[in-house]
């Protein structure tokens, strides 16, 4: 699939387990293709040095080779490790309160997009083609509906064909 290799889809350490999955993160692609100028678009809009605009995936074994410091913090990935789960789609108690209180608006719509979707492919696949299946599933939601180019969680409008993709995706940030 343009922009994802099929070991990225596959790679558990991108499964986030709140359904913001790493892949689609520009955190995570500035870092993948080694980016200088996207990590330091990323890290202005988040608030960090580029130098610090960092990571491979939340869910990396510890201790992690790059995470994120806002992933380092992150009450849901410790919850989940918490609870032996890997991921929100297994609690009977989703949506909680720190999904509800997240601190980004477009995380909180797409966790409530992604996460039902995650628990659907789990049901129909096992938790291991499942779990492939949503994260193939959210790489493809992140292809231009225009031009077919890949996009980033949060996307505006594309970077190759300028279309606007807010709507289309996260609603605006």
């Amino acid at each position: 699939m343009k922009g994802w290799k099929e070991g990225e889809i596959k790679n558990k350490d991108l499964m986030a387990p709140c359904g913001l999955y790493c892949g689609t993160c520009g955190v995570y692609i500035a870092t993948r293709d080694k980016n200088e100028k996207f990590k330091a678009v990323m890290g202005t809009l988040y608030g960090t040095k580029p130098e610090e605009t960092e990571c491979l995936g939340c869910m990396q074994p510890e201790p992690p080779r790059k995470l994120y410091g806002y992933c380092q913090l992150c009450k849901i990935r410790s919850c989940v490790k918490s609870k032996n789960y890997y991921s929100c789609h297994q609690c009977g108690e989703w949506p909680c309160d720190m999904i509800e209180n997240f601190g980004f608006a477009t995380g909180i719509r797409v966790m409530k997009k992604t996460i039902p979707v995650w628990r659907e492919k789990v049901a129909e696949l096992g938790d291991e083609q499942g779990s492939v299946e949503w994260a193939r599933s959210e790489c493809e939601r992140y292809l231009c509906s225009s031009c077919g180019e890949p996009l980033f969680r949060g996307a505006q409008r594309c970077r190759a064909c300028k279309k606007d993709v807010a709507d289309e995706l996260d609603g605006s940030l």
